[in-house]
C-alpha cells in the first residue's frame, strides 16, 4: 500500500530513500472496515485522509436524514474543515467499503516538514489544487439539473455506480432514490428512441 502513496507523491516530486523511510516510520497507514465512522458530525478532528484503497463518504444529518456531500476513492484526499480551525465538523466521515487510508495531522506534517522542508511546498501545491477542484465542482453542481449531475457523474466517476448504495448516490445528486429511478428510466427510454 505504501507504494501507492509513494507513486502519488512522486507526481509532485521525486522521493529520496530517506524520505520514503520517514513516511514508513510515521506508521500512518490504517485499515478500516466497511461502515466504520472516522469522524462524527459535531466532533473536532485534525486528521486528514489519503485514500489508498476503498471509498469514504462525507454526510450530514438534516431532519434525521443522511445527506451525502461527497465520495472519496483511491488517490483522493479528504481533510475535514475542522482540521483547519478546530471547529466542530459539519459532517461525518464513514467507510462505504473496507478502506485503507494514510492518516495525517498537523503534528505529523510538521515533523515531516522539519526533516524535509520541501514536503511543505508539495502540500501547499496539493492544497491549492484541492481548493480549486472543490470550487469548480460546487459551481457546476449549483448550476446543473439533476439529470446533468447524473450524466456528469457517469462520465467522471462511473465506478461509484458499482461501489456505492443507490440511496447514497441519490442523496449525493440531491434527489430521492425514487427520482433517481425515474431519471434512469427516462434516460434509457431516450437512448432506445435514438436507436
Amino acid at each position: 500500500m505504501e507504494q501507492v502513496l509513494f507513486d502519488f507523491i512522486e507526481r509532485y516530486m521525486e522521493l529520496s530513500q530517506d524520505e520514503k523511510q520517514l513516511i514508513r516510520e510515521l506508521s500512518i497507514i490504517k485499515s478500516f472496515k466497511k461502515g466504520a465512522i472516522l469522524l462524527k458530525e459535531g466532533k473536532v478532528s485534525y486528521d486528514s485522509y489519503f485514500v489508498l484503497e476503498g471509498c469514504l463518504r462525507t454526510f450530514c444529518l438534516k431532519n434525521n436524514e443522511e445527506k451525502t456531500t461527497e465520495f472519496y476513492t483511491e488517490r483522493e484526499v479528504l481533510s475535514a474543515a475542522s482540521a483547519l480551525d478546530g471547529s466542530p465538523s459539519l459532517y461525518s466521515i464513514s467507510c462505504v467499503e473496507d478502506t485503507v487510508v494514510c492518516i495525517s495531522n498537523p503534528e505529523l506534517e510538521q515533523a515531516a516538514f522539519d526533516r524535509f522542508p520541501r514536503f511543505e511546498m508539495m502540500c501547499r501545491v496539493l492544497s491549492e489544487q484541492l481548493v480549486a477542484k472543490a470550487r469548480m465542482e460546487l459551481d457546476k453542481f449549483k448550476t446543473s439539473s439533476a439529470e446533468e449531475r447524473y450524466l456528469a457523474l457517469i462520465e467522471s466517476r462511473p465506478d461509484l455506480f458499482q461501489r456505492v448504495p443507490q440511496h447514497q448516490l441519490a442523496s449525493y445528486l440531491g434527489i430521492t432514490p425514487e427520482s433517481l429511478s425515474r431519471l434512469r428510466g427516462r434516460l434509457v427510454k431516450r437512448q432506445q428512441s435514438y436507436q
